[in-house]
Order: structure tokens, then sequence, then C-alpha cells
């Protein structure tokens, strides 16, 4: 924890939905936020926003979380500004499938439909292309890794780190229907960040040879899918990798965001409260876990 100061967390994907709600329930928690977005215009009206609701303790730094440049540029920041930080908190992240609202408001209540009996009918409404599967993975596992790794040097500075990396039931490995995929993913002893990078590959590469359904993925939202997937395994490797660190995936649960055009069923302050638990914890809580919004869930 940052002697004598507020703890200084950094959330990503802030400028709206649950990383703004994120956002606001640290700094009620008295935490020092930098909000981040790519969009510097919808980042600087997030913070406005938060501070005309009276919350002044939070300042806005523009972050691409695949963007190299953009990561380091954050680092150089928090470190000339605070010298250390406490809370990371990886939100930002994309359904990678390109959707007509309209169809998606008719679908029962998710996941039954994205991967259940009925899941078929979904593939009418849900489209996805390389390019879309490949910003999905290279946003929601490769630039949760280059941001984490840019700022885990500030985050051993701190006497109470914490990474809260927010995920999604979709990521569960149930849900993993290509068989090699899920024992290699399941293999908690063996598991290494080369092997969920391969993982990963794979899939880009039987997405690129149109494979997905002969390989065995999941048919819809399945970049969305793996990619959680992917994220929930390199918890479980960080948390192994840095003891000191409190380090856990949580699911916020179905929310009512921009991302599944409202047709979530909670509020994001409902959405918020499992990833703000997580990033508050007291010192000696648990690490390399998964949690559906407040619980620990005991398969990944």
């Amino acid at each position: 924890m940052n002697p004598g100061t507020k703890r200084i967390a950094v959330v990503t994907g802030a400028n709206k939905g649950i990383g703004f709600e994120i956002s606001k329930q640290l700094a009620s928690n008295g935490v020092r936020v930098i909000l981040t977005a790519r969009d510097v215009k919808r980042g600087n009206e997030a913070v406005e926003k938060l501070k005309a609701a009276g919350f002044s303790d939070v300042i806005f730094h523009q972050l691409d979380v695949t963007d190299p440049a953009s990561s380091s540029s954050l680092a150089d920041f928090i470190r000339t500004q605070f010298g250390m930080l406490d809370i990371l908190v990886n939100n930002a992240g994309i359904t990678g499938a390109i959707i007509n609202p309209d169809d998606l408001k008719n679908l029962n209540p998710y996941p039954n439909e994205i991967v259940g009996e009925n899941a078929g009918s979904v593939k009418e409404v849900v489209k996805q292309t390389y390019e879309t599967a490949t910003n999905c993975i290279g946003t929601n596992y490769y630039g949760i890794k280059l941001v984490t790794k840019e700022l885990m040097t500030l985050l051993h500075l701190s006497n109470s780190p914490r990474i809260v990396n927010v995920s999604s039931r979709l990521g569960e490995l149930k849900f993993i229907s290509n068989e090699k995929a899920r024992k290699e993913l399941e293999d908690v002893d063996g598991l290494t960040e080369d092997t969920v990078d391969k993982v990963v590959e794979g899939f880009l590469e039987d997405v690129k040879e149109n494979l997905i359904e002969v390989k065995g993925w999941p048919n819809n939202f399945s970049a969305y899918i793996v990619s959680k997937a992917a994220l929930n395994a390199y918890t479980r490797i960080l948390a192994k990798n840095y003891p000191n660190i409190a380090i856990n995936s949580v699911s916020p649960g179905y929310v009512k965001t921009d991302m599944n055009h409202h047709t979530g069923v909670l509020t994001v302050e409902q959405g918020a409260k499992g990833p703000v638990m997580l990033a508050m914890m007291p010192e000696g809580g648990p690490s390399g876990l998964y949690f559906d919004k407040n619980m620990e869930v005991s398969t990944f």
C-alpha cells in the first residue's frame, strides 16, 4: 500500500460501462484512479463526469492496450507522477463479432443461446471474420498481457499490489469445445504462457482456414470465448509467477452495456462489485482464482 497516501489504481477501457463504474466505485473507496481509454475526448469527458459527481481524485490518461508505445507512455506517466502502482484493473475488451442489435434482442438469455443447444440459430445474427477474431484476441488477451508486463515493475513497488482481470462466464473451460485446447488449458500444473499462446495461435489459424466448426471450436463468439479462457489461464500463470501480488480474474455477470447492446440483466453498479471487491481485498486474500461476480468458482 502507498505509505501515507492514497492507493493508485489504473482501470483500462474505462470511459463507459463497467470500466467507468469500477473507476467510480474505487474513487468512492478513497482510491486515486487513473481512468484510461483509447479515445482522448471520451476519456476526458468521463473524468469530467466523475468530477462533477464529486470524485475529484480521478485523472485521465490515454491508453490503447494493443499499442506498446501507448502502454509505455502510461507507465512513464505513473512513474513520474506517483512512483508506483497499487491496483491494475484490466477491463478493456471487445466482442470480436459483428452483430445486428435488433436480432440480438430477440435471443433467449445468455449464455444459453450462445453456447447451448440453440446455438445454431445464433450463427445467423453473429458474424465473425478473421479480422474481428484477430482484433478480439489482440485486445482481450495480448493487450492485457502487454499492459500488465509494462506496469509490473510499478506494481512491485506497492506493499499490497492487486491485479484484477475482468473476464466472462463464457471464458469458463466448459465452453471450450475443442478438446485438445481445453485439456491444455485445464493442465494447472503444466500451464505456461507459451502453451496459452499456442492455443490462441492455433485457434486464429483455424479461423483463417475457415475450420471453426470442423476443429470443434464454439460456433458463436468463438474469439471472445477463447480470449477470455486464455485470460483466465494467464491469470493462473501470473499468480504462480508473482506470489507477492494478488492476481484474480472475475466475471462481472451479464451486465447491460453497449458491448451487448444493453441486452444484459445486471446494472453496471452490480457488475462492478466483483472487480472492486477483488481490487480492495485485504492483505492475505486469494490469488490465482476465478470469481463469478463476488463468488469464488472452483473451476475455471
